[in-house]
C-alpha cells in the first residue's frame, strides 16, 4: 500500500508518496504567497493551501496506482488562526505563527491573567505567535468578524476538514493554541472563557495517529483517489518532523533549521519548564515534549543572501568562509528579524549586526549570520540543561541542515554530535508515518520509527573549536540584554 504525507509550510506545501517500507517514491511542491499587510504582521489565504492540495496530490500520483493509496497524514505550520463562519467559509486571512501584532494581548495574558495561572491551565505562558492572543486581538479590533466565528481551526486542520468534512485537530498542534490543558489533553474551560469562546467553536481532539475519517466522495473524485482513503489527525510541523527523525519516546532530541528554528526534546512524562522559556506540548507519539522555538532561522539565511547581498548561490557564499575563521569571528548577529519567542519572548526584539571594523568582509558577515542562529538555538539548549535534562546528541533536519558548514558550526556551538537521518523529508515524512499507524501498518508511532528511521551521517564536534565557540557564545549572550531597552524605541 501507499501513503501520502503532507507538509503544509509557510511558503509552500510539499507532498510525499511513501510505500510500506518507508521509501519515498515521489515528491511534489506547490508554492503560495505570504502577505505582510503591516510591519510585523503575517497572513495567508487558506484557499491557497487547499488549491495546493487539489493540484499537488494528482501530480504526486502520476505514474502510480491511486487504488494503492491507503492513508493521508498532514504536518503543518502551527498556531495559525483559521476562523470559519456557520457555513464553514473562511472569515479572514489566517493570522500566522510568525505574526507579531499581539503584543498588547500577550502583555494582558501574562501580566493581568498571570503567567502562573496560564501555566497551571495550559502548561505554557502567552507568546505572540500563539492562537489565543490572536483571538483576543480579533475580538478587540474585528468584533463583527469575531462574533461570526463558528469554528476555530489550525492550518493543517483546515486541510483535514476539506478532505473529510470533519472539524478535527490533534493534541500536538492544539498545544500551541494556549487553549489546551496539555497535561490532561483536553480543552481548558478557563481559557475558553477568557477568550470569549465556547467548546462547540473548537474542533474535536484526536491523537495524531488516530483516523479522523475518509475522503468525501466529491474530493476523492477530484483527487483521483478511492473514497476509503483514511485521513489521520496529523500533527504540528515540529512534532511531525520529530516523528520523521525518530525523535519519539523518552529523552531524544531533534533540532530543526527551517524557516523557524526549534529544539525539540521528547519525553514519556509530562513536565513544565518552571521559567516557561521552553514550551511544554503534547507529542505526536502520545507523550509530551519540551520545545524552544526561534522565529527566524533558515529565513535569516534567505534574507541575508537574497535580499541583502543579492545572490541565490548559498553554497558559493559559504565557500568564502575560511575554516580557520570558525570560532574567531568578531562580528555578531542577532537573528531576531521577526521578534523572538524562545527563550526571551520579546516581540520588539530586532535583528542586528555588531562588531564590524574596516577589515570586516562579506564572508565575515555571512559567518556571523550562521553563527547567530546557532547561538540563539543554544539559548534554548542551555535552558534545557538548566532543568537537569541531558542532551548527549541530537538529530537535525530542515532546509538549513543541508549546509555542511552550518551543521559544523551548530555541532561545535552546542558541543554535541548531530545526526542526519537517511530520509530527510521533515514533517511530510512524519505525517506519512502517522498515516501508516492510522491504517494499521504499525501498531504505534514508536514501532514505525524503529522500523523506518535510520541515521545516515553524523557531524562530530571538535573539542578545540567548541572551546572557542564557548567564548564567543559568552559574548553573544551580552548583546540582547544590552540592547533590550532600545528596541521598542526603534518601532
Amino acid at each position: 500500500m501507499l501513503y501520502i504525507g503532507v507538509d503544509l509550510g509557510t511558503s509552500a506545501c510539499k507532498f510525499l508518496l511513501v510505500d510500506e517500507t518507508g521509501a519515498v517514491l515521489n515528491t511534489v511542491t506547490r508554492e503560495y504567497p505570504l502577505s505582510f499587510p503591516r510591519p510585523g504582521w503575517s497572513e495567508q489565504d487558506p484557499a491557497s493551501w487547499w488549491n495546493a492540495c487539489l493540484s499537488g496530490i494528482p501530480a504526486l500520483l502520476q505514474g502510480f496506482d491511486p487504488a494503492q493509496v491507503a492513508g493521508i497524514g498532514a504536518g503543518g505550520q502551527m498556531h495559525g488562526l483559521v476562523a470559519l463562519d456557520e457555513n464553514d467559509e473562511v472569515l479572514r486571512p489566517a493570522i500566522l505563527w510568525n505574526d507579531g501584532r499581539t503584543a498588547a494581548e500577550v502583555e494582558y495574558l501574562n501580566g493581568t491573567v498571570g503567567k502562573e495561572v496560564l501555566s497551571a491551565r495550559t502548561a505554557n505562558i502567552a507568546f505572540a505567535g500563539f492562537t489565543a492572543p490572536k483571538l483576543l486581538w480579533m475580538r478587540k479590533h474585528e468584533p463583527e468578524l469575531f462574533g461570526r466565528i463558528a469554528k476555530i481551526m489550525l492550518p493543517k486542520d483546515y486541510l483535514v476538514y476539506k478532505l473529510t468534512g470533519v472539524h478535527a485537530t490533534d493534541c500536538s498542534d492544539a498545544s500551541g493554541m494556549l487553549l489546551l490543558d496539555v497535561k490532561h489533553r483536553c480543552w481548558s474551560a478557563e481559557m475558553l472563557e477568557e477568550c470569549g469562546l465556547s467548546q462547540r467553536q473548537l474542533p474535536r481532539l484526536f491523537e495524531s495517529w488516530q483516523p479522523v475519517g475518509t475522503l468525501l466522495p466529491p474530493v476523492a473524485a477530484r483527487l483521483g483517489l478511492p473514497e476509503g482513503v483514511v485521513v489521520c489527525a496529523g500533527a504540528g510541523d515540529n512534532a511531525a518532523a520529530a516523528v520523521g527523525t525518530g525523535t519519539v519516546g523518552d529523552g531524544h532530541c531533534n533540532i530543526s533549521l527551517g524557516t523557524s528554528g526549534t529544539i525539540f526534546i521528547s519525553s514519556s512524562k509530562f513536565g513544565v519548564d518552571p521559567n516557561n522559556a521552553l514550551h511544554a506540548f503534547a507529542h505526536a507519539d502520545g507523550g509530551w515534549h519540551l520545545m524552544g522555538c526561534m522565529l527566524s532561522a533558515a529565513s535569516c539565511n534567505s534574507w541575508w543572501q537574497n535580499s541583502i547581498i543579492g545572490t541565490g548561490d548559498y553554497k558559493g557564499e559559504e565557500d568564502k568562509i575560511i575554516p580557520d575563521r570558525l570560532g574567531h569571528n568578531h562580528v555578531y548577529f542577532l537573528p531576531y528579524l521577526m521578534g523572538e519567542r524562545s527563550p526571551i519572548n520579546d516581540t520588539n526584539a530586532r535583528g542586528m549586526f555588531i562588531g564590524m571594523t574596516m577589515d570586516t568582509n562579506r564572508a565575515d558577515m555571512t559567518q556571523a549570520m550562521l553563527e547567530g542562529v546557532a547561538f540563539a538555538i543554544r539559548d534554548s539548549f542551555e535552558v534545557a540543561k538548566s532543568l537537569g535534562i541531558s542532551i548527549p546528541r541530537s538529530n537535525i533536519c530542515g532546509g538549513g541542515s543541508r549546509s555542511a558548514l552550518w551543521k559544523t558550526i551548530l555541532a561545535n556551538v552546542l558541543g554535541i554530535p548531530l545526526d542526519t537521518v537517511a530520509t530527510e523529508q521533515g514533517p511530510g515524512y512524519g505525517a506519512a508515518m502517522l498515516a501508516m499507524v492510522a491504517c494499521g501498518r504499525f501498531a504505534s508511532v514508536g514501532e514505525a520509527a524503529e522500523a523506518l528511521v535510520r541515521v545516515r551521517a553524523t557531524v562530530e564536534p571538535d573539542a578545540q573549536l567548541t572551546a572557542l565557540y564557548n567564548e564567543r557564545y559568552a559574548q553573544f549572550r551580552k548583546i540582547y540584554p544590552a540592547c533590550r531597552e532600545l528596541f521598542p524605541q526603534l518601532l
